[in-house]
């Protein structure tokens, strides 16, 4: 076999290589995490839990970066229909869905080189596309796992070097367990719904008016056995929501407590959160209730002329 690496596109044999490279990275920003070969696998096909974009995709294509027979480093690219159904930032624009490799260290002597070819396709198959727009993220079949995490500084540095910049926001993701969550108590004053909702389950505060004060979403299927390989009781918040009155701040940790008790009922010991960085109130608030900053995540690379 040669020493000097090859870009190829993927193969189903490679699937086992694929997933080992897709856990590594997945480890590195959520703790105890990793996902399924059958994930991987249909990842390359659909993203359903991408319900508004992925219907927009018209071609994907994965290539990965091989060297003495081991997979070293891999891509996933979409190229988005130009069409009135696609909503106007995805139009007519492709982009790299995510990009990895293994940073250059003994055990991988060749994987700059490897890493600079594979972009090198990558960049290829993007103007072969000729699309309106090109993009770059690192979205992986995982829960927490979007945008370009800060545990990646070596596909950062990828990114610049092939000429992507980052034009979005950041977001921080927080993780707490559970059972450090508040505890609920007893209130004259308030009532507790729990219902289906738009994302998961959801528990809603009624003031003794009847008015509903705020309510907190749910998520407890993050770690279904079909898509994660290791995921022990992992969950998040899909959404918190309290009416802004004096008692915002108590009342958010009293909808955090009812879900956490729900959640610990569940066998979920860790509970995920996402805020906008610059949303100092909100993510004091997850902090005074037990979380505490897992990772920041940069959404939104584009790949800028010259």
């Amino acid at each position: 076999m040669s020493a000097q690496p090859a870009v190829r596109p993927f193969r189903r044999a490679d699937r086992d290589q694929l997933t080992t490279l897709i856990n590594a990275h997945v480890a590195a920003v959520v703790p105890g995490l990793s996902v399924s070969v059958n994930t991987v696998l249909s990842s390359l096909e659909r993203q359903p839990d991408e319900f508004v974009t992925d219907p927009w995709v018209a071609e994907r294509v994965t290539l990965v970066a091989e060297q003495r027979g081991h997979l070293v480093a891999a891509a996933h690219l979409l190229r988005y229909r130009d069409d009135a159904s696609v909503g106007s930032e995805y139009r007519d624009a492709a982009e790299i869905g995510w990009f990895l490799h293994r940073p250059p260290s003994s055990l991988w002597p060749g994987a700059e080189k490897a890493t600079d070819l594979l972009m090198a396709g990558c960049l290829t198959q993007l103007t072969r596309w000729r699309p309106r727009a090109r993009y770059a993220d690192g979205a992986l079949p995982a829960p927490a796992i979007y945008g370009l995490p800060r545990p990646w500084p070596h596909i950062r540095e990828a990114y610049l070097r092939a000429g992507f910049r980052h034009t979005g926001g950041t977001e921080v993701v927080l993780i707490a367990r559970a059972d450090e969550l508040p505890r609920p108590r007893a209130r004259q004053d308030l009532a507790f719904e729990r219902t289906l909702g738009e994302s998961g389950t959801r528990f809603t505060a009624y003031a003794d008016d009847g008015d509903a004060v705020g309510f907190i979403e749910v998520d407890t299927a993050l770690g279904r056995p079909e898509r994660i390989g290791q995921s022990p009781g992992l969950a998040d918040i899909a959404n918190l929501h309290v009416a802004a009155t004096e008692r915002g701040p108590d009342l958010a940790h009293q909808l955090l407590a009812e879900a956490a008790d729900w959640l610990r009922l569940c066998g979920a010991d860790r509970v995920l959160a996402y805020e906008d960085a610059g949303d100092a109130a909100a993510i004091g608030l997850l902090r005074s209730a037990g979380f505490r900053e897992l990772t920041r995540t940069d959404r939104g690379w584009r790949l800028t002329p010259g």
